[in-house]
């Protein structure tokens, strides 16, 4: 399990900018990132599993298109519970709070992509531990 993607936007509903190394911090999400904050969802997630599908749909799109903070590889986000700690890389620590989300406007994302799939594939957290984050690094379940 590992970080596929680091992604950061200045405005919500949109797609987001890939970025190799990122800070998170502590209750508040990733620095420079429209959706930190001192809320449940202070960082989102989704699996580059979940964008290759899409893509196998016919949907050209990429890490960041979808609005996701943070793209992986071998983890089935939404199987996890709400309250599953989750460290990355070697200091950050978040906490799953919330499995999907509801959409109530098309937005840019669904332009782009004619579909979105962080409400049943996308997950959130908020972040317990601060620390940098890097392309490639460790993803383990606490």
């Amino acid at each position: 399990m590992k970080i596929d993607s680091i992604a950061l936007s200045a405005t919500k509903g949109t797609r987001k900018t890939q970025v190799t190394t990122a800070q998170l911090v502590e209750e508040h999400g990733l620095l420079r990132d429209a959706h930190a904050g001192t809320w449940h969802r202070q960082v989102s997630f989704l699996a580059g599993e979940d964008i290759l599908a899409a893509r196998d749909r016919g949907i050209d799109v990429h890490f960041g298109d979808f609005a996701e903070n943070i793209g992986t590889s071998g983890v089935d986000w939404p199987s996890l519970p709400v309250g599953t700690r989750v460290r990355l890389g070697e200091t950050a620590l978040v906490e799953v709070t919330q499995i999907g989300k509801k959409c109530h406007t098309k937005c840019a994302i669904y332009e782009l992509a004619g579909e979105c799939i962080m409400p049943k594939r996308g997950v959130f957290a908020r972040v317990l531990q601060g620390g940098i984050i890097t392309l490639g690094d460790a993803i383990t379940l606490v």
